[in-house]
C-alpha cells in the first residue's frame, strides 16, 4: 500500500522554476489548468547539455495558485484512498463468497493477498512510465484501468476470474499510490512538502480502516450483496478521477523541458533549439537495474535500508492482519453484525490523527535542530517520534489481544485499543520512509521501492497465516506474539539514532 507511496522525494535542495511573467492564473483556474498551451512558453529557459542532469520544476508563486495545488492534492489523495479502500473491503465479502461458490477462507483471503502483492508488481511499471511519459497520463490511465477492473471483479462469477481480476485491480490502482507523492514533490517544498507527504500518509492509512464498516453494511444488505465491495469502489473512483483528470497537469521537468523544446522549435522551426532530454529513453536493462536490481541488493547489503525495511513493513503487515483479528474478536467473539463489527476499527483512526499531531508537533523541534547546524537536516531527527510510537503499538496490541479474547469485558476496552495501534501505526511508518529517503537520499527512489517490496510481500502474507495463528493459539496469545515482535523491533529507531551517522559515513554501505 504505501505502496508504494513515496517512491521518489526530493529530501533537500529548490529546483529553479520556469518564469512565465505572462501567467494568467485566473484563466487557469476557471478552466483546466495546462503550461503547456500558454504563450508565455518563449519565456521559458531551455537548458543546455551541461544542465541536463539537473532537476526543473514550475513554482507557482501566486497565492491564487495554492488553492489550485491543495485542490490536486486533495483529488490525488483520494484517489490513492480509494486504492486502498478496494485492497481491504474485499476481506469483508469473504464470508458471501464461501457461501456462493462453496471456497474456502485462505482462497476467498488471496483476494487480499493477490490485490496486495499487485502493490509489489505494479511501482515498477508506473514508476518507470513516469520517468518516460510524466505523471499525468500514467495516473489518469492507471486510476482509469483500476476502475474497469473493479467492475470486472464485481461482475465475475469465477472465483479464478475473481482473484485474476483482484491482482489487476491491485497492479493497476498501485499507479495512484506510486505517482501521487511525486506529484506532491513536484508542486510543493520545504514544510508544504512535508505536511503534504504526512497527509498522504494518513489517508493512505485511511482506506483500509473505514472499509471495514463500509463493506461490512454493504454485504449485510440483501439488496446489495458482496458485489457491491467492488461496485462502490469503482463508482467512488469515477466520481474522483472526473475532476482529477480535468483539474491535474504534468508537473515533471523533463516532460515539460522536451514538451518546451519540441515546441519551440516548431514554432521557430529551428532544429538547433533543443535539449537532450527531448527523447526520453528507458530501456528495460535500465528498468530491472534501477527498479528490481538496485533494491534487492540494497535490500540484502545495506543495514540501514533493511532495518527500516523490516521495520516499516512489520507495521504495514499488521495493518492488514487486523482485517482477520478484528472481524475474529468483534464478530465471533462478541457476536456483532459485520457492519456494526466493523465500526471498532474507526478507533484506528483516531490514533492515527494523533499521530499525524505529534509528527507535526515535532517539525519545531527539528528546525531548531537544523537551524543550529547551520541549516543541515540530519535523517535521524525523523526518528524520535518512532520511539513512542513503537511502544504505543507493542501495547495497543496486548490490549486488544487480552482485553477480547473472552467475550466478557465490555466491547468498549478491546476498541479503545485501536487508538493506541493507530497511533504506532503511523507514528513508526511514517519516519521508516522518511529516514531512508533522507539517508540515502542519492538511492532515494531505490530505497524506497525495497520498502516497497518487503512490505508488500508481508502485507499480502500476514492475513494468510492470521486465521490459523487466532485459531491455534487464541486471540490472547497470538496478540502476544505479535505484541513482543513489536516490542522487539523498539530499538530500531534508538540503534539507528545514536549509530545511523555512523553507518551513512561508510562509502561501502552507501555506494550499493
Amino acid at each position: 500500500m504505501l505502496a508504494a507511496a513515496l517512491p521518489s522525494i526530493p529530501p533537500r535542495g529548490t529546483p529553479q522554476s520556469l518564469q512565465q511573467p505572462n501567467y494568467n492564473i485566473l484563466s487557469h483556474v476557471a478552466c483546466r489548468i495546462s503550461t503547456l498551451k500558454t504563450t508565455a512558453v518563449h519565456e521559458m529557459r531551455i537548458r543546455g547539455p551541461k544542465e541536463e542532469g539537473q532537476q526543473i520544476r514550475r513554482e507557482f508563486v501566486h497565492p491564487t495558485y495554492t488553492i489550485v495545488r491543495i485542490v490536486i492534492a486533495a483529488l490525488t489523495s483520494l484517489c490513492t484512498m480509494t486504492v486502498t479502500l478496494a485492497s481491504a473491503i474485499f476481506a469483508t465479502a469473504i464470508p458471501s463468497l464461501i457461501r456462493i461458490y462453496g471456497t474456502t477462507r485462505e482462497i476467498g483471503l488471496l483476494g487480499v493477498a493477490l490485490y496486495v502483492l499487485g502493490f509489489a508488481f505494479g511501482p515498477l511499471v508506473w514508476a518507470a512510465l513516469s520517468e518516460i511519459k510524466g505523471r499525468y497520463l500514467p495516473f489518469i490511465a492507471s486510476m482509469f484501468l483500476f476502475i474497469i477492473f473493479s467492475v470486472a471483479t464485481g461482475a465475475s462469477n469465477n472465483i479464478g476470474l475473481i482473484l485474476f481480476f483482484r491482482f489487476l485491480g491491485g497492479f493497476f490502482g498501485a499507479g495512484p499510490l506510486t505517482l501521487s507523492a511525486p506529484i506532491y514533490a513536484d508542486m510543493f517544498t520545504g514544510r508544504s512538502l512535508g505536511i503534504a507527504m504526512v497527509s498522504f500518509a494518513f489517508v493512505v492509512f485511511l482506506g483500509p480502516v473505514i472499509s471495514q464498516p463500509i463493506g461490512g453494511f454493504i454485504v449485510e444488505n440483501p439488496s446489495l450483496g458482496w458485489r457491491w465491495t467492488e461496485y462502490i469502489c469503482a463508482v467512488l473512483g469515477a466520481v474522483i478521477l472526473i475532476p482529477t483528470s480535468m483539474v491535474l497537469e504534468e508537473s515533471y521537468a523533463p516532460v515539460l523541458q522536451k514538451r518546451a523544446a519540441r515546441r519551440a522549435r516548431l514554432e521557430a522551426k529551428d532544429d538547433a533549439n533543443g535539449i537532450s532530454h527531448e527523447e526520453v529513453k528507458l530501456s528495460f536493462k535500465t528498468i530491472l537495474s534501477d527498479f528490481v536490481a538496485r533494491p534487492l541488493t540494497m535490500l540484502l547489503r545495506d543495514p540501514i535500508v533493511l532495518l527500516m525495511s523490516i521495520y516499516g513493513s512489520f507495521v504495514y503487515a499488521l495493518l492488514y492482519l487486523f482485517l482477520v483479528g478484528y472481524p475474529t474478536v468483534f464478530q465471533h467473539i462478541y457476536h456483532m453484525r459485520p457492519g456494526v463489527g466493523g465500526l471498532p476499527a474507526l478507533a484506528l483512526i483516531v490514533g492515527e490523527v494523533c499521530a499525524v499531531l505529534a509528527i507535526f508537533a515535532m517539525q519545531p523541534w527539528i528546525m531548531r535542530k537544523a537551524k543550529q547546524n547551520q541549516g543541515v537536516l540530519l535523517p535521524e531527527w525523523q526518528l524520535p517520534v518512532a520511539v513512542p510510537g513503537s511502544i504505543a503499538f507493542a501495547v495497543g496490541i496486548l490490549w486488544f489481544g487480552w482485553s477480547g479474547y473472552q467475550g466478557t469485558v465490555h466491547w468498549i476496552v478491546p476498541t479503545l485499543s485501536g487508538i493506541l495501534s493507530g497511533f504506532g501505526l503511523l507514528a513508526t511508518f511514517i519516519p521508516s520512509i522518511s529516514y531512508l529517503t533522507q539517508a540515502r537520499a542519492e538511492r532515494a527512489t531505490s530505497a524506497v521501492a525495497a520498502h516497497t517490496m518487503l512490505r508488500s510481500f508481508c502485507a499480502a502474507g500476514f492475513p494468510m497465516f492470521a486465521t490459523y495463528m487466532y485459531e491455534d493459539l487464541g486471540v490472547q496469545w497470538a496478540s502476544t506474539l505479535l505484541g513482543g515482535i513489536a516490542l522487539l523491533l523498539t530499538p530500531v529507531p534508538i540503534l539507528l539514532y545514536i549509530y545511523g551517522s555512523r553507518l551513512r559515513s561508510h562509502k561501502s554501505v552507501g555506494a550499493v
